[in-house]
């Protein structure tokens, strides 16, 4: 099994060699459009209300002592271990990992043989890796320290370095196309036309929705647009060196005849908007350009050029992996199921438990708040009867929204005063239900 997480963009290769080449998950979905929160989710097979990771803080959870001595003990390398899989991971792992009070960078996760883990947030260069419990620095030089070639690197090693008896498993992580969005020298140059695109729900009011999406500033500024379209273009140049890694990592398990036996799975932590409903760059809202992710998946038994419309939630994730590990999946506590499954309703939830203030607008030059304590939501999506999104927000306003995504694949239009009252009670109660589920109960949630 071979995986490795990156956002959403097109990228030739990837789409070659893993999209055509097996099947293309047209409604895969994050748990929560943040990072430590979803990285969590992907970890532990659990919704947010049972890893209790809300943010990206210590305080949120986030790689905090008690994550590592509650769920982490259960993320699904743990069982891959036990199953006697050779373990890699390289990259970022949680926001707050390796830093002093989660046990710096000794702290070596449990289930990982091989451990390259980057401390702290996305970087490129000068940066800090946990190997194997020992510290690494880094510097500026392309050659050796430029992170997604280095841990592309240092995965060929694992690969040729392993047992061929043992199974192996690899996750990857590179820090594009995040912040502080650093292209290799060889793509610096690379979409130097490429804008945004301005379809869609881009720059539009967000007049009928809740009072972080009415507070932007519309028509967006020149100066923001300017600097949205920058952001865009660097990012597509970062994934380029990803595109690399997935053809150099598919090129080598051919040299090792390994490819027919591998499992590789392509996906994201979160989505990300670039100017929709006037924000200029981030993600942790409920609409579709942040949740949706990217999912691919090629591997034994699985046919070439499918597209398949099942929604896929990165819960899934940890228990799809552990039933192709030929583990008995009655044996652990998740929330998700294995693809092989059908999933009929999704919970969503978006918990940044903080206040907004001036250091959390951000200015790219024109400051907009792009999060706040009352953007804590939780959502029903449903893609059977009905292609419909129903959420909640916990705010002094009790704000509800509420979308028809085939009518309104765009979410412009808030239509909770127009939907049958019976129907909004149905999605409520599921909601509730969904809010405190846990394991079987979670997969036995429809509507």
């Amino acid at each position: 099994i071979l995986c490795f997480s990156v956002q959403q963009t097109p990228m030739k290769k990837t789409k070659a060699l893993i999209g055509d080449a097996g099947a293309t998950f047209s409604n895969a979905f994050t748990a929560t459009p943040l990072c430590c929160p979803s990285r969590s989710s992907i970890l532990t097979g659990q919704y947010p209300h049972n890893h209790s990771v809300r943010n990206n803080s210590l305080d949120g959870n986030c790689s905090s002592p008690l994550w590592q001595k509650g769920p982490e003990t259960t993320a699904f390398p743990v069982y891959l271990s036990k199953q006697h899989y050779q373990t890699f991971y390289a990259g970022k792992y949680l926001n707050q990992y390796g830093k002093k009070e989660t046990g710096n960078v000794g702290y070596v996760p449990p289930g990982w043989d091989q451990w390259h883990a980057l401390m702290g947030n996305s970087q490129y260069y000068n940066y800090t890796l946990s190997v194997n419990g020992k510290e690494e620095q880094h510097g500026d030089n392309y050659e050796k320290d430029y992170l997604t070639d280095l841990i592309l690197n240092r995965s060929l090693h694992f690969l040729d370095d392993r047992s061929p008896q043992r199974p192996f498993f690899i996750m990857l992580s590179p820090p594009a196309p995040h912040s502080p969005w650093t292209a290799a020298p060889q793509y610096e140059k690379n979409f130097t036309d490429v804008k945004a695109p301005r379809d869609g729900s881009f720059d539009k009011p967000g007049k009928d929705k809740h009072w972080l999406l009415r507070q932007p500033s519309n028509p967006m500024p020149s100066t923001s647009l300017n600097f949205l379209d920058n952001a865009y273009r660097k990012r597509w140049q970062t994934l380029l060196s990803v595109d690399d890694m997935v053809e150099a990592l598919v090129k080598k398990l051919e040299d090792l005849k390994e490819l027919n036996n591998t499992y590789i799975f392509y996906t994201s932590d979160n989505g990300y908007h670039t100017g929709q409903f006037s924000l200029p760059i981030d993600k942790r809202q409920l609409y579709d350009f942040d949740i949706r992710i990217p999912l691919m998946v090629r591997g034994p038994g699985i046919k070439p050029q499918q597209t398949l419309p099942a929604p896929v939630l990165n819960i899934d994730l940890a228990p799809t992996f552990l039933d192709i590990s030929g583990l008995n999946l009655s044996f652990v506590n998740m929330d998700g199921q294995s693809f092989l499954s059908q999933m009929v309703t999704l919970c969503l939830g978006g918990r940044q438990n903080v206040s907004c203030s001036s250091l959390l607008q951000q200015c790219f030059p024109d400051c907009v708040c792009e999060d706040a304590y009352n953007n804590t939501y939780a959502c029903v999506r449903t893609l059977a009867e009905h292609n419909l999104q129903y959420c909640e927000f916990a705010d002094t306003e009790s704000f509800v929204e509420v979308y028809n995504l085939t009518s309104d694949p765009h979410q412009l239009e808030n239509i909770v005063k127009k939907v049958d009252p019976t129907l909004l009670q149905a999605m409520n109660q599921r909601l509730i239900k969904l809010q405190s589920c846990e394991g079987d109960s979670c997969r036995a949630t429809k509507i």
